[in-house]
């Protein structure tokens, strides 16, 4: 008998076999007075997942199942949880622990927290236990990263605000995105699209800033106000010094990546901020470029507790739906649907869904 509680989920076993998806039985976290346990109904698909089994953003624990984008049922709460019911619709994003006592964490700033711990990949003290993602039958996760989903928002719409959404929401509302606010999205992605639908809902003018015009129409479609091609002549003359926010999405940051241009574009003391994490790429900074506006650069990660149970209030009281394909879970479809994801052949998100099915009611 295994000396601790057991899920099954979808793993892979290396980088180099990334393609490779394993069924497979594996051991879970002693369930803690502070834990929920959940069946999972639904798990967004994140590039995050795509970095991680391909060895992208290094060495991993392996075998792992990832996906942090989880949607499921409340099945058992522990003796000392406040904050969520059994039988409730709830989400766990990308992040599943922090020590909730340092000054960050007492501050809503959890997700900064020296001891925070990865939903998965990460290696539980005591136990030598290394946390598992969500293409699993289940999840146990402390309360305080246990989100109630509300009634308005499909799950399968829920699911990607979890980490894709949470990672653009933080900066625009720390960051003032609302009315009288000029707000661009560089990309419009998997993160980019929820940018777009999340600065518009906040009241912000929103613009989109791409290589060319190819995804003009959905921009638009999603309400952007304005929508600049890197690739035309003199593509920012028109706007310098007219933006407050840049939140940039890009994945890469090459010879063509232009961050004079883009910097250019803020109004004094503008600030921009990067939440891509691309692999093995270098922001190249003039300090000759920071001068003429004394603009701001920074970065972002997730979100607080607080900011993402506001960002699915959002989200429920104006309707805001992430455009989302949604794909039935098994081994064959899941390794499809990352290849596809690597290929960035999605609009915007993916979600894999039919858990019961796949696990059994």
């Amino acid at each position: 008998m295994p000396q601790y509680d057991q899920y099954t989920g979808f793993q892979v076993k290396s980088p180099d076999t990334w393609k490779e998806v394993h069924k497979n039985s594996f051991d879970v976290k002693p369930f803690g007075d502070y834990d929920v346990e959940i069946k999972i109904e639904a798990c967004g698909v994140c590039s995050s997942d795509i970095h991680t089994v391909t060895g992208g953003w290094g060495d991993q624990h392996f075998p792992l199942a990832v996906g942090h984008e989880i949607v499921g049922k409340a099945l058992r709460v522990g003796p000392k949880v406040t904050l969520i019911k059994e039988g409730q619709r709830v989400g766990v994003g990308a992040q599943s622990y922090s020590c909730l006592n340092c000054r960050q964490c007492k501050n809503d700033n959890e997700t900064y927290c020296p001891d925070q711990k990865d939903t998965y990949g990460a290696v539980w003290p005591d136990t030598g236990i290394v946390t598992q993602g969500g293409y699993s039958s289940h999840v146990r996760t402390h309360e305080h990263w246990v989100f109630p989903i509300p009634d308005p928002i499909p799950s399968e719409l829920a699911a990607p605000m979890l980490c894709a959404g949470i990672t653009m929401y933080s900066p625009l509302v720390r960051n003032g995105a609302g009315p009288g606010k000029k707000v661009a999205i560089v990309g419009l992605g998997g993160l980019g699209h929820f940018g777009v639908l999340f600065a518009k809902a906040l009241g912000a003018e929103t613009w989109v800033i791409s290589r060319t015009h190819s995804k003009e129409e959905d921009a638009k479609k999603m309400g952007a106000d304005g929508f600049l091609a890197t690739a035309d002549k003199n593509w920012n003359e028109p706007h310098k010094m007219t933006f407050d926010l840049i939140v940039s999405t890009a994945n890469a940051f090459g010879s063509e990546f232009d961050l004079s241009g883009y910097l250019s574009l803020l109004d004094v003391h503008g600030k921009w901020v990067s939440v891509g994490l691309p692999e093995n790429e270098t922001l190249q900074i003039k300090p000759q470029d920071l001068i003429s506006n004394g603009c701001l650069i920074g970065s972002s990660h997730l979100g607080s507790r607080r900011e993402m149970l506001e960002m699915l209030k959002l989200a429920a009281d104006k309707g805001i739906k992430s455009w989302v394909e949604t794909v039935p879970i098994n081994a064959e479809n899941l390794s499809k649907t990352w290849q596809r994801l690597h290929k960035n052949d999605v609009k915007y998100r993916f979600t894999m869904v039919d858990y019961d099915k796949e696990f059994g009611a």
